[in-house]
């Protein structure tokens, strides 16, 4: 038999799997919200068992981040995820207002497709197909094709689970032969209801490009500023805990510090005390040459890696135990590499003469590439704090690790992996996704109150007034318009 090219396979593939998803998704929108609570604890439970085979996995096949800190990853998109949203309303009745008469009923998507970055790429899949099922919608995942190993037995796992516990075969499913043509095929297929793109910043547009409806997440550039009221030390471990956490793999880690003048000294020798390394301008220089690659874009063997790994490609030598790579900045943008968004253990280094100073160099950041996602401050000013609230993110992490904070593991925020970044980021959503970004809402409203136009009586005094015209008045004023017109030369 002949075989088909690659490229047309995974067409079929994802053509295959379309069908059979909408399918068993068609099936489960009639479940009960007691079955899928089954099924997601069933899934939840799944996730946890295999926390470890997935981390592993995933740093065996991307060699990217760090296993106990993705078997973290993995635990947070399935435990802490339904602990937040097991009492969510998502099927049938979710409110009904007597004294309204309104009644508001939740209805699923349909098919969704989940887009899954190589950072991420078992605790993506975990958390998108635990938040679809919630919402009574199937889920498709297009995998990247550096982590396809991992995002398949992520997927598989998770649909195995659902079955066991009720649910349709092909509720979770995952292309095996991923190809751009597989994704496009996938984002402009008729069955697939919702694009759920988490990825790079070109993957997010084409999702939005297609025409139908897409939750997606654009880059975070987070700066983080150490305010002079800060608690020095605890800013300092709080920052290299989160940019350490999976070597930086999360969009929402800290890309620059920011710290005042008058308190650079202590702040720097805070940093060298807890495995913080500042480069000379000619070894920030060679690793920033190493780190990207055509213009901004993350040399993807250095996104995730420790400072020893990034050292060694750059030719340059570290102190043993060094944590983060630390190099001084003095503008943002072309001129200036640490000033974009680095997926990996260094972080830009900025010094500034007060908060006003600070204020204006983190806008700065933020529209170098991260607007919309997420800033972080550390600082007991509470008042001043609320002059940074007006800065063009949507979250604003205060006093925690920008990481944790932003992804809802250190703070009350939504936990996820889809953080969304609003209009100003070119996302659909400011929010953190949940299973209530995932429904439709039907309403059955009755009357409540009599409806009388009040600009009837006026309409009809009007009329009544016009028939109320002397003709022989009007004819009289049309006469002396037009003698008015041919005295005054006008046509």
């Amino acid at each position: 038999m002949e075989k088909y090219d690659y490229d047309l396979e995974s067409i079929q593939e994802a053509r295959t799997l379309a069908r059979k998803g909408k399918k068993a998704q068609q099936e489960l929108a009639h479940y009960n919200a007691e079955q899928i609570d089954t099924i997601i604890r069933k899934m939840v439970a799944a996730a946890e068992e295999n926390a470890v085979i997935l981390a592993e996995m995933a740093v065996e096949e991307t060699g990217f981040g760090k296993i106990e800190d993705k078997i973290f990853k993995n635990h947070h998109a399935s435990t802490e995820l339904y602990t937040f949203i097991k009492d969510m309303k998502t099927v049938g009745v979710i409110k009904d207002d007597p004294d309204k008469k309104l009644i508001e009923i939740a209805e699923p998507m349909g098919l969704l497709m989940g887009i899954i970055p190589s950072t991420n790429p078992t605790s993506t899949v975990i958390y998108k197909a635990i938040i679809s099922i919630k919402s009574r919608n199937g889920i498709v995942i297009s995998p990247h094709p550096s982590a396809l190993k991992a995002t398949m037995k992520a997927a598989q796992l998770m649909n195995d689970a659902a079955v066991a516990a009720g649910a349709p075969d092909n509720i979770v499913t995952c292309i095996s032969k991923p190809s751009m043509q597989a994704t496009n095929e996938l984002m402009r297929s008729a069955e697939v209801a919702l694009i759920i793109a988490t990825g790079g910043a070109a993957m997010v547009k084409a999702a939005y490009s297609v025409g139908k409806p897409a939750l997606g997440v654009g880059p975070g550039n987070v700066p983080s500023y150490i305010e002079k009221t800060a608690d020095v030390q605890k800013a300092v471990a709080d920052i290299i805990a989160s940019k350490t956490f999976d070597n930086g793999t999360i969009c929402a880690s800290e890309q620059a510090v920011i710290v005042e003048r008058g308190m650079e000294s202590q702040i720097v020798a805070e940093f060298q005390q807890q495995g913080g390394y500042f480069m000379t301008a000619d070894e920030t220089a060679k690793v920033a040459e190493k780190l990207f690659v055509k213009g901004h874009a993350m040399n993807a063997r250095l996104v995730g890696r420790s400072p020893q790994v990034i050292a060694e490609a750059a030719g340059i030598k570290i102190p043993e135990g060094t944590k983060v790579l630390l190099g001084r900045q003095t503008g943002v943008g072309e001129g200036h590499p640490l000033s974009y968004e680095k997926l990996t253990t260094v972080l830009g280094f900025y010094t500034v003469e007060d908060w006003e100073e600070a204020c204006e160099l983190s806008i700065e950041l933020l529209n170098n590439g991260g607007v919309g996602h997420s800033f972080a401050i550390h600082t007991q000013d509470k008042e001043l704090l609320m002059k940074f609230a007006e800065k063009p993110v949507f979250r604003i992490l205060v006093n925690t690790g920008s990481t944790q904070g932003g992804v809802g593991a250190s703070t009350a925020i939504s936990p996820a992996f889809t953080l969304g970044c609003g209009t100003w980021g070119g996302s659909a959503t400011s929010d953190n996704v949940t299973p209530e970004h995932l429904i439709n809402i039907k309403r059955i409203a009755c009357g409540i109150k009599e409806i009388k136009n009040p600009y009837a009586s006026d309409c009809q005094s009007t009329v009544d007034s016009a028939k109320s015209v002397n003709k022989a008045e009007v004819e009289q004023l049309i006469k002396e318009l037009v003698s008015f017109f041919k005295e005054s030369g006008e046509p």
